[in-house]
């Protein structure tokens, strides 16, 4: 067996290998595992400070379970690097994230270890108790563990997961990963309570002396641990001032611990296997831990925006053009400062991303008027829809993929009471590296059947910035804006603010061949297309049609009456959205049009650069380009088979 430093980690190929090794090993695997992420996310950027963060828990767990036989259950998957790097996949993990490599996020297609997919947070608890019952039920002897982030633990699914396993007296370990991080700090009355256990000097010191005490009589005295846990409640009623959250819940509570002692962990985790019930293991761990970097930026290595020294930190930003123009959401932050400025209803509402979202820059300059909730994006709705009824005007920031888990919001709290509710729906579309979790590609299909509901997509930066002052004027009722992450297209779009008539797109290009009506930023690609075929001799007529809800019907009108091919292109699923919504009007006017419609298929679409993605759903330039060529050229065959009939 090789020597400590000697590369330990190439000796495990599975979580097998890794129980093989004296126990003591367990510091220099984490070493080696820390290094070895490091080394890689290095020169292939992913999620970073998170995996850092739990690679001795990672270690532990899967030296102290059975795993895959006992369920690793991982909350949004962030942190699940080491966690793959130990189950089989130390030498694909260079490809993590990339086009055709392994996923970024735990995915059961990928490997027997990865128990449950996931990419959204908050589900671990629930989807780990349902495991816990089965194995119950089929009187399986699987212990299940779900690790979950204090971040996470706001969300209310959490709670109904923690309220439900501690009904059921489910055989099952939840494990808070507390390192007072999601992706921004976190903020909330959770994150003080969490605060007062792991701080409280005496209490802290009391429960080590306690548990070191009881520990000794454990050796004759078996029934301790049963004195030891009613002790420990007194403890933390009298000393905390208050009664355990967890406990209450009927969780039998332990800790907080040092998350980053894997030999103290593996112990602890073989200890609490032999308590039955739902149990709950606060684990204290730094973001980032070892590496100085990101330990002190956390929110910035969370994940790096481009390579980085994997020494030092700097990272290597690849030049932009210049003038290089801005991204969406710098565009969207900066007009939202000069819309507070100028209106003081203007508020802003963001579960836990005011960062991505760049609503920091509000906060910064317009103290009191940003309201971050955590992840707690059902909460943020309603928030929002309660601003409403008092005359604010709420602009509720949320990735489009993690909106799908407010849809009951929207259409109860929002739209059926026809409230002002603006909902800047960030990272719409297709985008990169995070996969089918995190495409924000269903929001124009499922927001487009709700009632009340305006519906709108920027081609560009310009029309963004517009669209965000029109909304707070006109019409009532909910008004969705829905941008891609990634960057615009001009560079001069500070411009005085222009009111867009709601329903009204705009004539990009006119050509007599075909039509191209187009939603939101994939209009740019029409532009490319166009011109390319326009060498050809083919002329386009294309209109950006601005809004999916309602629909310019003056342009669906014309269009119909020039042209009998149509082509629509739309970042979003094909399935109901902006295309669909094309076609059920020419169908309701009783048009003869043929509608081809690009965008996303009907299919779950994996990982890779924009550019790679938007090539492989067919409405890139070069895909927009062939359709537009295939379209004409069928058409021709049908015009000439008629001619020889």
């Amino acid at each position: 067996m090789p020597a400590k430093g000697k590369n330990l980690l190439y000796t495990i190929n599975s979580p097998e290998d890794l129980r093989k090794l004296p126990i003591d090993d367990l510091p220099e695997v984490s070493r080696e595992l820390r290094q070895f992420i490091i080394d890689v996310v290095s020169s292939n950027p992913g999620h970073f400070a998170s995996s850092l963060g739990v690679v001795e828990l990672t270690v532990a767990l899967h030296y102290a379970y059975r795993t895959p036989y006992d369920l690793l259950v991982w909350d949004v998957g962030h942190q699940a690097y080491g966690h793959k790097i130990l189950t089989g996949r130390r030498d694909r993990f260079h490809t993590n994230r990339q086009y055709g490599g392994i996923s970024g996020f735990p995915a059961r297609e990928e490997s027997p270890y990865d128990t449950f997919g996931v990419g959204h947070s908050s589900t671990s608890i629930s989807a780990a108790l349902g495991m816990a019952i089965a194995a119950r039920n089929k009187k399986e002897d699987r212990k299940v563990v779900a690790v979950i982030g204090d971040g996470a633990l706001t969300a209310g699914l959490a709670f109904e997961g923690l309220n439900n396993a501690g009904a059921q007296n489910a055989d099952i370990l939840v494990i808070l990963n507390d390192n007072r991080m999601s992706i921004d700090p976190n903020v909330g009355a959770l994150k003080e309570y969490l605060l007062d256990i792991t701080t409280s000097p005496t209490y802290n010191k009391v429960k080590d002396e306690l548990w070191h005490l009881l520990g000794k009589i454990s050796k004759v005295a078996p029934k301790s641990r049963s004195l030891a846990q009613q002790i420990e409640h007194a403890l933390k009623t009298t000393l905390l001032h208050h009664s355990n959250l967890f406990e209450s819940l009927n969780f039998r509570y332990f800790g907080p611990v040092d998350g980053h002692d894997p030999v103290y962990l593996a112990n602890l985790f073989r200890d609490l296997q032999k308590i039955q019930g739902p149990k709950l293991l606060h684990v204290i761990t730094k973001k980032g831990k070892g590496f100085p970097s990101a330990e002190n930026n956390a929110t910035l290595f969370h994940a790096p925006p481009g390579r980085f020294d994997k020494v030092s930190g700097k990272i290597f930003i690849t030049p932009k053009p210049s003038p290089a123009p801005p991204k969406y959401q710098e565009v969207f932050g900066e007009t939202m400062v000069e819309l507070a400025r100028a209106n003081d209803r203007v508020v802003a509402i963001t579960p836990a991303m005011p960062t991505g979202s760049k609503l920091h820059k509000m906060i910064e300059e317009v103290p009191g008027r940003t309201f971050d909730v955590g992840i707690a994006e059902q909460h943020a709705v309603t928030f929002s829809a309660g601003l409403a009824t008092q005359g604010m005007i709420p602009y509720c920031t949320i990735y489009s993929t993690f909106l799908q888990r407010a849809y009951d919001q929207v259409i109860h709290d929002v739209a059926l009471q026809n409230l002002k509710v603006v909902f800047c729906i960030d990272r719409g579309g297709l985008v990169a590296g995070d996969g089918a979790t995190h495409h924000g590609v269903f929001d124009l299909a499922y927001l487009r059947i709700i009632p009340n509901m305006t519906i709108a997509a920027p081609m560009d930066e310009n029309e963004l910035r517009h669209l965000l002052y029109t909304a707070q004027t006109d019409p009532a009722g909910p008004f969705a804006i829905r941008y891609p992450r990634g960057s615009g297209i001009h560079s001069d779009w500070k411009k005085p603010f222009e009111k867009i008539p709601i329903g009204k797109g705009r004539l990009v290009r006119s050509g007599k061949d075909i039509a191209i009506l187009s939603i939101g930023h994939p209009g740019n690609f029409v532009t490319e297309a166009a011109e390319i075929l326009a060498k050809e001799k083919i002329e386009v007529t294309h209109y950006d049609m601005r809004f999916v809800k309602p629909l310019d019907e003056e342009i669906l009108h014309a269009v119909a009456a020039r042209f009998d091919e149509v082509i629509t292109v739309e970042d979003g699923v094909v399935s109901g959205g902006f295309g669909s919504a094309v076609m059920e009007f020419f169908n309701d006017h009783h048009y003869s049009v043929h509608v081809t419609r690009l965008g996303v298929p009907d299919r779950f679409i994996s990982h890779g650069k924009q550019e790679q993605l938007y090539h492989e759903c067919g409405f890139d330039t070069e895909g927009i380009y062939s359709t537009v060529r295939k379209v004409l050229a069928e058409k021709a065959i049908r015009i000439s088979g008629k001619k020889n009939l």
